[in-house]
């Protein structure tokens, strides 16, 4: 069910780009976890310009499923159907539908919570008709209302003051969805126990036949428990006492259901050994926080995981910010076998932007070293860096590398 009309509305990134797609394609589909916002965009974007129907209820995808035809001449165009993967047989006669008028622009709405199947039946049936966008939970800048401040390498070098409201801590507690943000009263921890319950567990058996959804979970907090590491799926397989094939089919789920993003180790053209293992990140710290067992904010950030989640809340902060501008984020880390580590690089250009995360209030100029190092090894190829803090201040730490706050990323 859409949120009411009376609760606030956090303008997104996305809402510019849905629109473009909405003036050019037939179709145009949105994807993305639950309770991350989907419904209520689109809702707002177009008012009263299109009908809505949800397929989660019985009824209606039962009546979908038996007379398809029966059920789009119900709802014609332009129409929202939330959650179209309940219904994926709906998705050919759409297609007819599509094809009658294919100069019309914005005929179909639609939206799926399960990234993998909503795709491959996208990619099926209307190849070519259809936009393809993704909605995760809010970033920074969508919650300080600025959807659309600029990166820091996008800043062109002025500098940017750390932007207000709730302290950083209370900030990774709550996470990212909206529901969390526009109830403030909310109980952060019991409104994840009760997702982790409900929309994730229901994703999960409908991506992937999990049996054991007990064993799931655990796998999930030890998975949590390694944000941000080294990922080896052999010893996390071997911890839980599952096969290593369960645990890579698991980690699909998770990323079919934009639970988590894997960022991939950079291979430049280097004469250093390189690791290859990947790293995996919650893309909602609050996610994180629960499944870690951190519920006060001082104790996530001053406790062994206050570097992780500001690791966590970085990435995901440049993910979604990408990903919520239509764009496809190209994301890596730098790690050499003897240890030197860039936390992100971000392709940009051609290019890439290296940032360096530290839990500090007082960055200092030695905590740009992996920076200049990674510049030494690939020279132009390398913008000039970033090193990012829990503190207040921005400042240069010497040639190439800016320190910048959290806040203000």
């Amino acid at each position: 069910m859409p949120p009411s009309p009376s609760a606030p509305y956090f303008h997104r990134t996305l809402e510019s780009t849905l629109e473009r797609a909405a003036r050019r394609f037939p179709a145009v589909v949105l994807t993305g976890p639950r309770q991350s916002g989907k419904t209520t965009l689109l809702r707002r974007l177009l008012g009263d310009r299109a009908g809505y129907r949800s397929l989660e209820t019985p009824d209606v995808r039962l009546a979908a499923a038996e007379d398809p035809r029966g059920f789009l001449d119900a709802h014609p165009p332009p129409v929202i159907l939330d959650e179209i993967s309940c219904a994926p047989g709906l998705l050919p006669y759409i297609k007819d539908r599509i094809d009658e008028r294919r100069e019309v622009p914005g005929q179909y709405f639609l939206t799926g919570s399960q990234n993998l199947l909503l795709l491959e039946a996208v990619t099926e049936s209307l190849a070519g008709r259809a936009a393809v966008l993704r909605l995760l939970p809010l970033t920074g800048r969508e919650v300080d209302g600025v959807p659309g401040a600029p990166l820091p390498w996008e800043r062109g070098g002025e500098t940017i003051a750390p932007r207000g409201g709730a302290p950083v801590g209370e900030r990774f507690l709550r996470g990212g969805f909206p529901d969390l943000w526009a109830r403030p009263g909310e109980e952060e921890a019991l409104w994840h126990a009760s997702y982790a319950a409900t929309y994730l567990e229901r994703d999960v058996r409908l991506v992937r036949q999990v049996g054991d959804l007990g064993m799931f979970q655990s796998f999930l907090r030890l998975l949590a428990a390694r944000s941000g590491q080294l990922l080896n799926m052999a010893a996390l397989a071997r911890d839980l006492g599952i096969s290593l094939h369960t645990a890579r089919a698991w980690l699909s789920v998770l990323e079919a259901t934009f639970q988590v993003v894997v960022v991939r180790p950079w291979h430049g053209n280097v004469g250093k050994r390189l690791v290859k293992s990947p790293k995996v990140y919650f893309t909602d710290t609050g996610t994180l926080c629960w499944l870690t067992g951190l519920r006060d904010p001082l104790h996530a950030m001053q406790g062994p995981l206050g570097g992780v989640l500001l690791e966590t809340a970085v990435v995901g902060e440049v993910w979604k910010s990408l990903l919520h501008r239509g764009e496809e984020p190209r994301l890596h880390f730098w790690r050499t076998g003897t240890g030197v580590e860039v936390d992100l690089l971000v392709e940009v250009e051609g290019a890439l932007v290296p940032v360096e995360v530290k839990l500090t209030s007082t960055p200092r100029p030695a905590m740009g070293e992996a920076l200049r190092s990674l510049r030494r090894d690939l020279g132009a190829a390398v913008r000039p860096g970033f090193v990012v803090h829990a503190g207040d201040g921005e400042l240069p730490l010497g040639e190439g590398v800016r320190a910048i706050p959290f806040r203000g990323l």
